[in-house]
């Protein structure tokens, strides 16, 4: 493998030393020259970067300089170069979010982990969810509702006690926040192909925001949210420690976690 990079990293001190050890091993180019992009920071950077970037048509190669870094790899200035080159691609897609505000303007954006429907006011939000014309639940009263990818299933998602997806799984999850009613509703897994309807119920006495990754659109009115299977992301991963490996390990903590005996 040829390594032509173009490296983008965040503001930290560990970041920037990464990136000042990499372009001693390796040829920079630009973004357009360039056969690979190498992202050093935390997760939340490496969306940020996925969705300004991918544009470009580049694989991405993450190094995780923050705290856990499940979208990113180890750094090894031993064998960075040998990680490097026998690196394994997974493919991803993300969401798409549509939203109509009470203005009835519409915005966009993308999704890599979750989009999350949140209420912005102190009054729980009220919401009627439908999968194509099908009704997943007619009335949630709840703080908000998270769908999630398989990759951002271990996320946001996994907090809110949503389930993890298997990458190669081919579903969503739809995961209630702090539900009030129905108290028992637990949520849905559904097929990837399905295109979810979310509407506000009470808009002008329960305000809700929604969110795709870190793109906010407040004051919503109705949410549209599908796979965007035009956008693809090639993710590149050490051999031994997989996208697909972390979720497997995520899987395996929950089975085996157990509440702390006082």
């Amino acid at each position: 493998m040829n390594i032509i990079a173009n490296v983008t990293s965040d503001k930290t001190k560990e970041s920037i030393k990464i990136k000042l050890a990499i372009e001693k091993k390796i040829k920079i180019s630009s973004l357009k020259k360039a056969n690979l992009i190498i992202v050093i920071g935390g997760d939340g950077f490496m969306l940020q970067s996925l969705k300004k970037l991918y544009k470009y048509n580049k694989s991405f190669y993450g190094i995780n300089s923050g705290n856990y870094g499940f979208l990113m790899n180890k750094f090894s200035n031993k064998n960075f170069v040998k990680n490097l080159t026998r690196s394994k691609i997974v493919q991803i897609h993300p969401l798409q979010m549509i939203v109509k505000n009470k203005k009835n303007e519409l915005k966009k954006s993308i999704a890599i982990n979750e989009v999350s429907i949140l209420r912005q006011s102190k009054q729980t939000a009220s919401l009627k969810i439908h999968n194509g014309k099908s009704v997943i639940i007619k009335k949630l009263i709840a703080d908000g509702v998270l769908v999630s990818t398989p990759a951002g299933s271990t996320a946001y998602n996994l907090s809110a006690h949503g389930p993890i997806l298997n990458l190669d799984s081919k579903k969503l999850a739809i995961t209630p926040i702090s539900t009030f009613r129905p108290r028992r509703w637990r949520g849905a897994i559904i097929s990837e192909q399905s295109t979810i309807n979310i509407k506000n119920i009470n808009i002008n006495k329960r305000p809700i925001s929604a969110v795709a990754d870190n793109f906010e659109v407040r004051n919503a009115k109705n949410i549209t949210i599908k796979v965007d299977k035009k956008i693809k992301f090639n993710l590149l991963y050490n051999k031994s420690n997989s996208l697909h490996k972390k979720i497997k390990i995520e899987q395996l903590r929950r089975e085996t976690s157990n509440f702390f005996k006082i």
